[in-house]
């Protein structure tokens, strides 16, 4: 075969008299991993052939033969008998030369009034349409779990930490439910990329709009997108949907690393709090009696690919000149990678979280362990006119005797609490854990009823976003 026979097997090889040099065929594919975009190539094409044809910019038969070509090409890619030839480049121009081979001369009609570049964008968003989605719906059963577990854990006691030191006694739900906020925040801003992701690039062609009479509100309805993207400038260069994306994803996996964290921690002999199923752990290879918190480990892990591919987005958008670059190859392989490492975790981690079992016992001990009912005291003496300065130096002066005598302050009698303050009567000795639990009753607090309000509220908003 001849240089000018070989030429034009590219579908954009008119212009070129020599073949691309095989390190160049093989640097500059992405079929690779943008295979993965087929079922949004071919219904991005499906639209855009049935508009072609309404606006008889094509003929109803060439439509039918079009449509019914790409379908049955994606019917042979899910059951795994397409052939993606890497000398096609793209996902794009594997399809098109497939239903080329197909149907024929038709499917030269289907490129018309549009460009690779608003195709690939319209297949990006219509993928990260359906993550946004996903991530939505996960992000909810996580929820969903962490409520049951508050439920389930409703009167279990652990220590809170600031500083990663005991500080004040906390119930487990009330823990629990700060990280079910932190998922619905999470929830929110998938939602609202959602919003912002869910414009049409396709019309816009390579850059400057198309020629022909087609109708971009209509597609836009088709495909389900809310709009079009006015400016076609915008539409095939914009990737800001990419990172937000990535954005969303790494906080929501910042937010899972944090509670990941917490699950090894409490599963250590040091902490005591959790006992782990051996479902979600696994063993040393040389110490018999252990048992990892790998899961939770992995996911922590994991959070790394997420912050880093945040960081990949924002440098490969932040030189590039209007409009579409060949650079924007590179969105694809760190989004897959962000969106799939998002789902599974957020799956593994809500189908972890059922199976843990806590020790009460153990976070009572816990709980008050360390004087961590030294501010309950303190503030005995400021609700009785102290100032809490005052108080607060009396309160330690007591937790340096105890720690000099190896004592608790509730082992202390009423004349040594006067002797640090004459304020002191005998109530101060009714301070007790939960004593100190009932006292946090506004809103937001760890008292009882306060958590139960709270579960409720967060359970009848997710229920309400469930059925919305």
């Amino acid at each position: 075969m001849s240089e000018q026979d070989a030429a034009p097997e590219k579908l954009w090889g008119g212009r070129f008299n020599a073949p691309t040099d095989a390190l160049v065929e093989a640097f500059t594919a992405s079929i690779d991993f943008d295979r993965r975009l087929f079922r949004e190539d071919i219904a991005g094409s499906i639209a855009h052939a049935r508009m072609l044809a309404r606006q008889r910019i094509i003929t109803q038969p060439d439509c039918d033969a079009i449509v019914a070509g790409l379908e049955a090409i994606r019917a042979d890619i899910e059951a795994g008998r397409f052939v993606f030839r890497p000398e096609r480049e793209d996902i794009h121009l594997n399809i098109e030369a497939a239903l080329a081979e197909r149907i024929g001369e038709a499917a030269g009609r289907l490129h018309t009034a549009r460009s690779r570049n608003d195709q690939v964008a319209t297949d990006l968003r219509l993928f990260a349409r359906a993550a946004c989605d996903e991530a939505t719906a996960r992000l909810r059963a996580l929820r969903r779990a962490l409520l049951d577990l508050a439920d389930r854990e409703a009167e279990t006691v652990i220590s809170g930490y600031t500083h990663l030191q005991r500080a004040q006694p906390v119930l487990l739900a009330h823990h629990l439910l700060a990280y079910e906020a932190m998922f619905a925040r999470d929830s929110e801003r998938f939602e609202q990329v959602r919003q912002r992701t869910n414009r049409l690039p396709l019309g816009a062609g390579a850059l400057a709009g198309v020629t022909y009479p087609i109708d971009r509100e209509w597609v836009a309805q088709e495909l389900g997108f809310d709009s079009v993207i006015p400016n076609s400038l915008d539409a095939v260069s914009d990737r800001d949907f990419v990172v937000e994306i990535h954005a969303a994803s790494a906080l929501a996996m910042a937010h899972l690393s944090r509670l990941s964290e917490e699950v090894v921690l409490w599963s250590t002999a040091e902490f005591g709090l959790i006992q782990l199923p051996d479902a979600f752990a696994t063993g040393s290879s040389i110490m018999p009696q252990k048992k990892n918190p790998d899961v939770a480990e992995i996911v922590r892990g994991k959070s790394a690919r997420a912050i880093g591919n945040l960081v990949q987005s924002l440098t490969l958008l932040k030189g590039l000149p209007l409009s579409y670059n060949r650079d924007l190859q590179e969105d694809k392989e760190p989004l897959f990678d962000t969106v799939d490492t998002l789902l599974s975790s957020l799956a593994v981690t809500a189908a972890m979280l059922p199976a843990l079992h806590f020790g009460a016992e153990r976070g009572r001990v816990m709980a008050v362990g360390q004087f961590a009912l030294a501010t309950d005291v303190a503030d005995y003496l400021a609700k009785r006119g102290v100032p809490f300065r005052e108080a607060h130096a009396a309160v330690g002066a007591l937790v340096a005797k105890c720690e000099r005598d190896g004592r608790r302050l509730e082992e202390l009698t009423l004349d040594e609490y006067r002797a640090a303050h004459p304020a002191f009567e005998a109530d101060v000795l009714a301070i007790d854990l939960d004593a100190a639990l009932r006292a946090r009753s506004a809103t937001g607090g760890t008292a009882p009823e306060a958590v139960a309000h709270e579960r409720a509220s967060a359970r009848a908003r997710l229920d309400a976003e469930a059925a919305s």
